[in-house]
């Protein structure tokens, strides 16, 4: 076939005396790319019958894919690395009414991993953003009645409420005040879905985990110009961004299944099956083949199509999607939905693909799992097991449930304090604990100050932990103000709005003057702690030493060749003595101690912990 040039555009549009809208996905791609190979999706009635060629510098056609819907054509492109940037025209024959699609060819940022593209570590401290209910920085892009969920209510707890991307780029200052280096937004890609039908309530995908397009930002959040200027602006300020990401499953007017190309597509039942939500029969040697096929090939809800990743045109998909958002955005790391349940092999060749094309991006996929030998299955790990996975780490479900444990159970031989000892303890398991990302709470948890009874001595604990425990910590937007609420009787009740984000709110809590005294002792608290964090090696980076907890009360150091921070956490209704004798590996020359708090420095000699305390002490020789 003639040298075909195959580059993605947002619109696809066919130059004819007819015209026909023609979608493509990637819809525009890149010069420069490590990977010359590119697989582009062109979607148009009838356009598989088409005949597909191209004159431009340095991009070939090497196989044109014809698939069971003749409304698709699947290209098998290469551009090489020399080839020029620009719009080129792929001729289309015998496609009627097609002849001509224009596809556009970037030039590949130069700043990767400079100034964009970073990466996410335990340096860092994530501050997590449901972006509809942060902030609404434009309220002209509330609701358009040609989408299919024209409404947006704030006093409907289940309906859009107008928050965007704006409202989160209006707050950067406030996420560098409080000590943040990373925004993590939940989706921002399209969510073009009716209202859902869920136990008998009609609700939105306001949280955006159903997607119907993702090569577009929703436009209710301001679409990809506003994403690129937050990120942008992000980076400007010092702060790195981390995108959301699906691969297991999309909404149910997703382009892809309202006319699907082929079958296999997404994962084919006789009768509807929901997946089990268990991760046991993905790693259980026992386990029978049909709950293993439930628990990845089962549908997550009825509105949720779950994809096929064993189907190579479906994994193209997926993997030049996250390519092209990591280049086009300059996204700094992904977190990754729903990870278990996607086909394994497919999750590696993934984060192969994105590791090959940016070395420095981060990746850590949700692993909603409650012991640490599954969660450390699911990332890179010590375990002999039969397949091994390649993510980078993972959201830390075993640690989060040891420290809600830490503040709400007794202590006990395996409950309270000794719960986070022991989780910690088995660290051994994961390749580098240090990747995996740490919470107190998030989106889909009941809010951390409820759990713990709203009392504000155990949120001290708890905050003290997060940022001192080894891992990437994470802070759900609106804890460090003691949003409250648990999931009861729906998600709905821990996502409500951030007060003073929209016009007219009573209170506006973004600024010291809108909190009561409580919430700004908590906000400066975080402070402390994460703007201390910025600048500690011992925090960032450093090894731990950790001593078996004593009557409610748990002591580990963190320890760089620049810095030792000790750390003593007293869960206990009644003081703690502190024996310098017993900590003499972690205190060996040292003389004195700096309260990083209070600033107070003092003489290390034996001393006491007050009840439901926490110290964290720089120590000075």
């Amino acid at each position: 076939m003639k040298k075909l040039l195959t580059i993605f555009s947002a619109l696809c549009i066919s130059l004819v005396a007819v015209t026909q809208t023609v979608d493509c996905y990637p819809t525009f791609w890149f010069t420069g790319m490590k990977n010359p190979k590119l697989q582009i999706i062109v979607h148009a009635k009838g356009i598989g019958k088409g005949m597909f060629s191209l004159n431009y510098p340095g991009v070939s056609i090497e196989k044109v894919n014809r698939v069971e819907n003749p409304n698709y054509a699947i290209l098998d492109v290469t551009v090489a690395p020399d080839a020029p940037p620009g719009n080129m025209s792929i001729m289309v024959s015998n496609a009627s009414p097609v002849s001509k699609i224009v596809y556009e060819l970037r030039r590949k940022n130069s700043e990767d991993a400079k100034s964009r593209i970073k990466g996410v570590n335990s340096s860092d401290f994530i501050y997590l953003i449901m972006p509809d209910r942060f902030a609404n920085g434009d309220p002209s892009n509330d609701a358009f009645p040609t989408m299919q969920n024209p409404v947006s209510d704030r006093t409907d707890p289940f309906a859009r409420h107008g928050g965007d991307l704006k409202g989160v780029e209006d707050h950067l200052d406030y996420f560098s005040n409080l000590g943040v280096t990373t925004i993590w937004l939940t989706p921002v890609v399209e969510n073009d879905m009716p209202l859902t039908d869920e136990d008998g309530t009609k609700r939105s995908t306001y949280h955006g985990y159903a997607f119907t397009n993702q090569y577009q930002v929703d436009r209710r959040l301001g679409g990809n110009e506003a994403y690129k200027k937050m990120v942008d602006a992000a980076h400007a300020k010092g702060l790195k961004v981390i995108q959301d990401a699906v691969y297991n499953h999309v909404g149910d007017k997703h382009w892809s299944i309202v006319d699907m190309p082929m079958k296999d597509w997404v994962h084919q039942w006789r009768q509807y099956t929901n997946t089990s939500y268990k991760e046991q029969p993905i790693v259980d040697p026992y386990a029978s083949d049909l709950d293993r096929r439930i628990s990845l090939d089962g549908w997550f809800t009825r509105f949720m199509p779950d994809l096929n990743q064993k189907n190579p045109f479906v994994a193209n998909f997926l993997i030049q999607y996250a390519i092209w958002a990591t280049e086009n955005f300059g996204i700094d790391g992904w977190r990754v939905d729903t990870y278990f349940y996607n086909d394994p092999a497919f999750l590696n060749k993934m984060n192969d693909a994105l590791l090959k094309e940016f070395p420095s991006v981060t990746v850590f996929g949700e692993a909603l799992v409650p012991d640490v030998v599954n969660a450390a299955y699911f990332c890179q790990n010590n375990l002999n097991v039969p397949f091994k996975h390649n993510l980078q780490g993972v959201t830390d479900h075993p640690l989060y449930g040891a420290l809600k444990a830490s503040l709400t159970q007794p202590f006990g031989w395996s409950e309270g304090m000794n719960r986070v000892y022991q989780t910690l303890a088995q660290d051994f398991l994961y390749r580098n604990p240090m990747r995996n990302c740490i919470y107190l709470d998030n989106h889909d948890l009941d809010r951390f100050y409820s759990v713990i009874g709203e009392d504000f001595d155990k949120y001290k604990l708890g905050i003290t932990m997060l940022l001192t425990i080894r891992g990437i910590p994470e802070i759900y937007y609106g804890t460090e103000i003691l949003m409250k609420n648990r999931k009861n009787p729906t998600d709905a009740e821990v996502r409500r709005d951030f007060p003073g984000g929209w016009p007219g709110d009573p209170e506006n809590k973004f600024n010291a003057g809108g909190r009561n005294e409580q919430e700004n002792k908590a906000f400066e608290f975080v402070k402390a702690l994460a703007q201390f964090r910025k600048n500690s090696s011992a925090l960032k980076e450093g090894k731990t030493l950790q001593y078996v907890p004593e009557a409610g009360a748990y002591t580990y150091f963190r320890l760089s060749a620049a810095q030792s921070v000790m750390v003593i956490l007293n869960a206990g209704e009644k003081g703690y003595e502190i024996k310098t004798d017993r900590f003499e590996q972690g205190l060996k020359g040292f003389s004195k101690a700096r309260n990083i708090v209070t600033n107070e420095t003092f003489e290390l000699k034996d001393f006491t912990v007050a009840p439901k305390s926490s110290l964290v002490l720089e120590l000075v020789k």
